[in-house]
Parts: C-alpha cells; structure tokens; sequence
C-alpha cells in the first residue's frame, strides 16, 4: 500500500487549483495524469522579460512594457483577427488576438484603462505587435522577470505550466528522508530540489551536474539499483525445474566452439542444473554465435524429458531459426515444430494437441508462442531470440506458462555495460565477445549517393548475392527519400528477374518466397527496407549498400552490416549518404572503423546519451526521468554500492530507514519491488 504521504504526488493533475477540463487534457499528454509528472517535467530555459518604458524593443523579443487601450478593430468574420490598439511609452502598439470569444477582449481590455502587458514583442519596420500577450497585469511586479521556460507541444501554454507547477509545488508536503549523505555531497532535501529546479535564475542553474538535479538523479538511480536487486534476490530464491547434464543427446557440428561460447555454454549448462530458476541475458554480436550455444543448451533439457519454447520477433527470423535447428537435430530424431500465425485451422489444432501431449521437444514461433490457446505438457526453458523487440509483459508471459520455468534471453545489440546494470541488474549475464574462426573483416566503405551511377555498374561485375536497403516502402510528396519500391523498380529494369523485393507491408507468405528464392541463389539483388535487420543469414550475400544511410540509427546500420560477411569471402558494406550533419558524420566513420558492436555501443553512448542507445528505444529499455547516463556515471556506481550495503543490512527494508527506502521505490514507480519484498 503507497504510503499517505505521497498521495499529493499521486493526484490527478484536474485536481490543481484552475485546471480545467482543456487544460488537464493537454497537461496529461505533455507530462502525464499526476502531479508527480508535472513535477518531473523539468524546464529546458529562463527567459528574461525586460521592462521597456520609453526605449523601442528590439524585433522578435519578450518585453514587458505599459499600455492604454484606445481603440477595438472588430473584424466582420471570426478567421480575422481582433485587435485592440492602443498606446505604450515608446509608440502605438497593437495587440492581436487570432482566438477570441465577442466581448472577452474588451472586458480584459477596456478603453482608457493603463494596464502592464508582457510577451513576444514584433517590429516589424516601425509597426509595433504582439500577438496574444501573455501576462496582462494592473501591476508591473505581478509579472516575473525571469521566466521558465518549459518543454511544450500544440496548444499548450507555457504561462499556465508555470502557474500550475507552482502550485503543486507550494502545496507539497515535506518526505521522510532516506539519504544518509546529504552533508557531505551538499544536496538539498528532496523539496527543496524540485523548487530550485522549477525556479532557475540563470541556465547555469538547470544543468544536470546542480546539486538539486544530482540529488534526484541519485535517487532514481537508488530507487532503480534497489528495485533491480530485489527482484534479483527473489529470483534466486525461486525454485527452477532441474535438468542435469546427462550428454545422453550428442550434436556432431561442422564446426568448433570458440572459447567464448564454451565458456557462457558451461554457465548456461550449470544454471539449468541448479535448482534455482535461471533468469539469464545472453549479449553477441552479429555473428558471434548465440543461436548454436542457446540450442545446445536445448539438448540438456530435452535428454530430461523438458519442453523448450523459442520465440523470435518476426516471422522470417523464426522460420529461420527453425529450418536450421531442424536440419541440425534431425539425425537425434528430436521434435522441432513451427507455430506463427500462419499456422492455421487443422494444422494448428494438431500442433497445439502434440504440444500439450509432450510429443513436441521443441516449439519455435513467434507472438502466436504466448497465446492462451498454447499449453504446453512440460516446459522447462523458455529462450527469448531479440528480447529488446519484446516488451516486459510479453517475456514475461512466456516464462509463466508453467512454474520454475528457466529464461535466456538473447541479444545482438551490445550494451554499454552502465546501462547493462540499469536494464538487466536483476539477471545474469553472459557475453560472447569472440566471432567463429574463418570469417573475413567487412570492408566498410562510404560514398556520396550522387555516385548512385558508379555503383549500379559495379554491380554488373559483382558476383556474389547483394543486399540494397532504402528508408522507406514508398515515396512520400513530403520526402526526398529513396523507396524500395521505387529502387526496385528502377534495378529490375536492368537486372531484370535477378531483383526481389521485401517489405513489412507484404504479407508474410510473400516474403518467405522472396526470403526462399533469395537463399536459393536465384536472386542476386535483394530489395529491401530494414525488415531483414535481424537475423538472416545467407552466407552467399557480400554486398550491402544501404541507401541514406545518414537516417539510420548507429544499432541498425550495424546490424544490417552483418547481414554480409558470414561466409569466407570477402564483403562490402556500402553506405550512401546524401546531406550530412556533424553526428551524422560522426557516426559513419564509426561504423568505417570498427565493426565491434560494444565499442559502437559505448561511443554512441558518449554521442547520443541513453535515451537513443543504438536504437535501443523500446518497451524492454530502462527510460530514466532524470539520469543521464554516461553523465551520470559515477552516480550510477555509488548508487549501486549503496543499494548492496542497505539490502545486506536490510534484506526486507523493515528497519525505520528501510521505510523511508520504501517510499522513495513508489515515488520513482518501482512499486512492484515492494511487492516482492512482501510476497517474500
């Protein structure tokens, strides 16, 4: 139960003084539908609104001056706009009004009556305007100098944030306080911070490295650090389904095992041996091998008399998975069954009753996985393949469908290892860091898009498979961007039936057919948008040209980079580019310098912040309010150190500190941790 003293927080923002139904709508899509979130909507700016009495404002400026109304221009039609004139110290000014009900203006504006007006002030070659003036006073002091400055969106004011945040600032209660270091890092209370956040003098004031923003980066760091350990320590304590390693069920491989995966193979090996339920994160880069090692970890389940269920994020990466583990399991005559939505009707229904039966060693799919209608008789290991296309409550359903499930879940999209311990603190963690022996370094090659020319010729001399990625399916009148269809219009005009194209708008059999035709060798130039990001592997394909290449986020042109290169020669990665920024710049050269993943991670880290991590915005990542990572770095290590030494003192936060924690885990919504700590 949240405790009482953080009911203000939790309010609904249509409970503040003068907050009416308009504004409480647009103040819940900008910050959300509590006081807490208009609390945490921090500024971006001060604004300066100077007090002109005879001086003539410069164009374009906030001013604050004197004026008498002399005179209404009501306009005959509503689209035209009401304007009243009349007179300031420095000359006639007229104010516009473009949104006005008949009479309002003049019962704010009567005739002959000084008031104080303050607001984007316009000169425009000697003809003084303001359009909607933003404070209109009878006293100069009742309008702020200095003003806030707030992130906004259409139709909302920022005038009435700031009057709104104030208010719910003035009727905040004071919090228990659950630091014990206040002193010596010199930080305000946790009131305190908010105020002098929301009440800047300077820009030098709203800078995150501020003792009020440390002091509540610290917090929610805290608050994660703590909730992650938590749940951690509950899992560790949560019985899992055994399965010994008994080496009944041998894979011959073509090939052998780097070190790397020998290694994280024996870790995954000794967690499904244990009796605690396995609850694992398995980072590679693109091509390290994480699919071999998660299927032979399948094999110590199956020898057990386990099911195993292997969910992919897309169709064509799932019907890969299983074309390859059916034809590698086939001489153990183990059962490997395919369930996506396109599995229907009859054929559905049989696989459904085999699965409940026991009959189905392993199941791969997608989504469909997940559904309530699929029962499984015996599942042991659930392995999730791209968990970061997955949201929270997807992975979780699949581990639930039957107590003491082991998880893995698997990544090619590297993490900093700062953001690692704020996303998957509550899980362990395994990094193949080592590629297969025999694979040839991707040249990575940059080029102006007005080559465009150059490049179609040499693709008459290439001999190997081709990959030519475009931003979108079609084209747009609002941009110059290169579509698919578009670009495979104009290739198969000179490659003719050697071109296909795929798309996520096509419907999922058309795509295998392309995929199957493109694997088979009988297309040579694949068409596509960024659909076969993940996964496929066509060891033939060592071309990509990936066009505007300038669009794509640092994650994506990495992962489609390693569409190629996963055969023994060599390979190309073209990247096209049209208008370039300086990050944009930036971060081709990167990907010119390195193919590892984990040093793209970290650098794109220093570039972008986390917010933008390698694509990473997705329902699985962490989003903080208020940290900034890797700003915020050292933070994130004291804060982790803290939360160990608290949790070994106070393992169920039950002392009169251990309270305090408490609420500061429902103030940043980590709620589900103090639930944890009770069921437990």
């Amino acid at each position: 139960m949240r405790p009482d003293c953080l009911n203000p927080f939790f309010r609904d923002v249509a409970t503040c003084p003068g907050v009416g139904p308009k504004t409480a709508s647009w103040l819940s899509l900008l910050c959300g539908r509590r006081v807490l979130d208009l609390l945490f909507h921090f500024p971006t700016g001060v604004r300066m609104r100077p007090v002109y009495e005879h001086q003539i404002p410069p164009s374009e400026t906030w001013a604050t001056f004197s004026f008498i109304s002399e005179k209404y221009i009501i306009p005959p039609r509503l689209k035209i706009p009401f304007r009243v004139v009349g007179q300031a110290p420095f000359g006639k000014v007229e104010l516009i009004f473009f949104r006005y009900r008949k009479g309002e203006i003049e019962k704010r504006f009567p005739l002959n009556q000084s008031l104080w007006i303050s607001g984007l002030f316009h000169n425009q070659n000697g003809i003084f305007e303001m359009i909607h003036p933003d404070y209109v006073r009878h006293q100069q002091q009742d309008i702020p100098i200095y003003e806030v400055i707030y992130p906004l969106m259409a139709g909302a004011r920022n005038n009435v944030l700031n009057k709104v945040i104030g208010q719910a600032l003035n009727s905040l209660p004071g919090l228990p306080e659950w630091q014990d270091h206040l002193k010596s890092n010199v930080w305000p209370d946790l009131k305190t911070a908010l105020m002098t956040l929301h009440h800047p003098k300077s820009e030098a004031d709203l800078s995150i490295l501020t003792p009020a923003y440390l002091r509540l980066a610290y917090d929610e760091l805290l608050a994660n650090q703590l909730a992650l350990m938590i749940a951690r320590g509950h899992n560790q304590h949560q019985s899992g389904i055994s399965c010994p390693i008994q080496n009944r069920l041998k894979l011959q491989l073509p090939f052998t095992l780097t070190q790397a995966q020998q290694k994280v193979l024996a870790e995954i090996e000794a967690d499904l041996a244990s009796n605690i339920c396995m609850c694992r994160l398995l980072q590679g880069d693109v091509g390290a091998g994480k699919t071999i090692v998660a299927l032979l970890s399948c094999l110590q389940v199956i020898e057990n008399g386990y099911q195993v269920a292997l969910m992919a994020p897309t169709d064509i990466l799932a019907r890969q998975h299983f074309q390859k583990i059916e034809k590698l399991l086939q001489p153990l005559k183990v059962s490997v069954v395919l369930l996506t939505a396109r599995e229907k009707g009859e054929k559905r229904k049989a696989i459904l009753n085999a699965l409940a039966h026991g009959q189905i060693s392993i199941l791969i799919g997608t989504h469909a996985l997940i559904e309530e209608g699929v029962k499984f008789k015996n599942l042991a290991y659930a392995i999730i393949d791209e968990q970061h296309r997955f949201g929270v409550n997807q992975r979780l359903k699949l581990a639930q469908k039957q107590p003491g499930v082991n998880l893995l879940v698997m990544t090619a999209t590297p993490i900093p290892r700062s953001l690692a311990m704020t996303v998957y603190g509550d899980m362990d963690v395994s990094i193949l860091d080592e590629k297969p022996a025999g694979r040839t370094p991707i040249l990575t090659r940059v080029m102006s898009i007005q080559k465009i020319q150059e490049v179609v010729q040499k693709l008459k001399e290439w001999t190997a498979q081709v990959y030519w990625v475009c931003p979108l399916v079609e084209e747009s009148e609002k941009s110059d961007l290169m579509a698919v269809k578009a670009r495979f219009s104009f290739l198969k005009e000179l490659f003719g039936v050697q071109v296909g194209l795929v798309h996520g708008q096509m419907k999922g059999e058309e795509k295998e057919a392309v995929m199957a035709d493109f694997v088979a060798g009988k297309i040579k130039i694949l068409v596509s948008t960024t659909v076969i990001e993940v996964g496929v592997d066509v060891p033939n394909a060592s071309l990509m040209i990936i066009e505007h290449a300038e669009r794509f986020g640092l994650a994506t042109l990495h992962q489609l980079r390693g569409r190629v290169g996963r055969g023994s020669i060599q390979s190309v990665c073209l990247l096209l580019y049209d208008k370039l920024s300086a990050t944009g710049r930036e971060r081709l050269e990167l990907l010119r310098e390195t193919e590892d993943g984990f040093k793209l991670a970290e650098a794109d880290l220093k570039m972008r912040g986390a917010g933008e991590i390698l694509g990473w915005r997705q329902s699985g990542l962490q989003n903080f309010q208020i940290a900034h990572l890797p700003d915020h770095d050292d933070l994130l290590k004291q804060a982790t150190l803290e939360a160990k030494e608290i949790l070994k003192k106070d393992a169920t936060l039950s002392t009169e500190r251990g309270q305090h924690l408490r609420t500061l885990l429902y103030l940043f919504q980590k709620d589900a941790s103090v639930h944890t700590l009770k069921a437990g």
